[in-house]
């Protein structure tokens, strides 16, 4: 296991939703646990979808994650290297020009899907003749480029799925150059893999044929094949894959208040058979990560599952786990946090009980007389109910009557924190002046 290397490999091609996040969090955990060194490899081969906002968006994702990497590489900036690497392939025989065009090649696939034959390339291109590629390309035909698979079993042990084995001759040769003469994703792939000397490759299962298909690159440019983990994809609550799963992401999350450390707790256990827990940090976490524990079927990701989450994480962080304390002190914070949905919610309470308010008079009268009876001094934990049964006993009001004149004299807001707890938080000077209606 030494000088275990991984990538996250995104492409720019929009923003990095849940999925793209969980695979980039299980390679980063990977690294941490193992000691191991992680590349951040832009795919921006797409010159047309790929756009520097999106590229922005996954590195800021990453960086408020805490996910952090040891290198970068770009893979439009290796282009002459791909072009190499393609010539040499040429040449051995394992890269042919095909001159289909997509009408013919999906006739093709609906012949062979009514057959009730898998819908693989029946490699005609191998078989044109000098004329045939003369008149394609005086018809203004420009070719894609296919790899060519060796007819044989490809296996390996993927540390998720267990043992995996396909039929070379049960697929077909991949498209790796498309008609305008961009790369699609499979050829630049094991090129940089080999070159940038990965040893574990950790992605979606939808990439699992891609592997086999890959398998046989690695050989064919004489790269040592890397160890491959392929995690279950996501599915959305309803069972099966949600559009808003390819749209959601650390970008709509955050925004509603929701903390890293939450989306990276539920998304490292959602789907193993260890139960969701909170986590305050990355290494925390990373010390956990056990390959063996993640299930084969495809986990459900529940978006409100994960804001109840967040809530219950919340309400039990530690002060030191705060990114940000947002300027309270630790005593302010475990007073208050045990009725908080958002950690940046604290905010709200501690202008309440520190600045300025304008208290909310429900009954004027009721809460003046309340004030009359409030004990002067340094307020402790038991002031409250000492006092309330006092105020309890002087106006003979019980239940909301008796609570709720004073909560929004004393909070202008109706839900919260108990009042208990806040009123030696708030003191008796703004206590005093808000319960008389003052601002305070």
């Amino acid at each position: 296991m030494a000088n275990i290397k991984v990538r996250f490999a995104p492409s720019p091609t929009g923003w990095m939703h849940i999925g793209n996040t969980r695979t980039a969090l299980f390679n980063y955990l990977w690294t941490k646990k193992m000691g191991g060194t992680l590349l951040l490899r832009i795919d921006d081969t797409d010159k047309v979808r790929s756009k520097k906002e999106y590229e922005d968006g996954i590195r800021d994702a990453l960086t408020w994650l805490g996910i952090t990497w040891d290198e970068e590489a770009r893979q439009s900036a290796r282009f002459d290297r791909y072009n190499e690497v393609v010539e040499k392939l040429k040449t051995a025989g394992r890269i042919y020009a095909c001159y289909d065009t997509p009408e013919e090649l999906e006739f093709k696939r609906k012949r062979l899907l009514a057959k009730g034959l898998p819908p693989i390339y029946d490699r005609q291109a191998l078989s044109y003749t000098a004329e045939d590629i003369a008149k394609f390309e005086a018809e203004g035909r420009k070719p894609h480029y296919r790899f060519k698979l060796v007819d044989e079993e490809i296996s390996w042990t993927d540390v998720v799925r267990g043992e995996c084995k396909y039929e070379a001759s049960k697929l077909s040769d991949p498209i790796i150059i498309r008609e305008d003469g961009s790369y699609l994703y499979h050829l630049p792939s094991v090129i940089d893999d080999v070159d940038f000397k990965i040893t574990h490759i950790v992605r979606g299962e939808d990439h699992v044929t891609n592997t086999a298909a890959q398998i046989q690159m690695f050989k064919a440019i004489g790269g040592t094949v890397p160890t491959f983990a392929h995690l279950p994809l996501l599915t959305g609550k309803e069972g099966k894959l949600s559009k808003r799963l390819g749209s959601l992401g650390v970008r709509e999350l955050r925004a509603d208040g929701v903390e890293a450390m939450a989306i990276c707790s539920f998304l490292a256990k959602l789907g193993t058979s260890e139960a969701i827990t909170p986590f305050y940090s990355l290494s925390d976490l990373a010390e956990t990560l056990d390959f063996a524990k993640i299930g084969r079927s495809q986990p459900k990701f529940d978006e409100e599952e994960l804001k109840k989450f967040n809530n219950h994480l919340v309400r039990n962080m530690p002060y030191a786990a705060l990114k940000d304390n947002f300027g309270v002190s630790e005593n302010f914070w475990n007073e208050v946090r045990g009725n908080l949905d958002k950690a940046e919610d604290i905010k709200i309470w501690d202008n309440i009980c520190n600045k300025e308010i304008t208290p909310v008079m429900e009954d004027a009268s009721y809460t003046s007389q309340a004030a009359d009876i409030l004990p002067k001094g340094e307020f402790s934990a038991d002031t409250f109910n000492t006092w309330i049964n006092e105020v309890k006993t002087a106006t003979g009001r019980k239940g909301k009557d008796l609570f709720h004149p004073i909560r929004m004299a004393l909070t202008a807001e109706a839900n919260g924190p108990e009042i208990k707890t806040l009123l030696p938080l708030i003191g008796y000077d703004k206590a005093y002046k808000r319960l008389k209606g003052e601002k305070a």
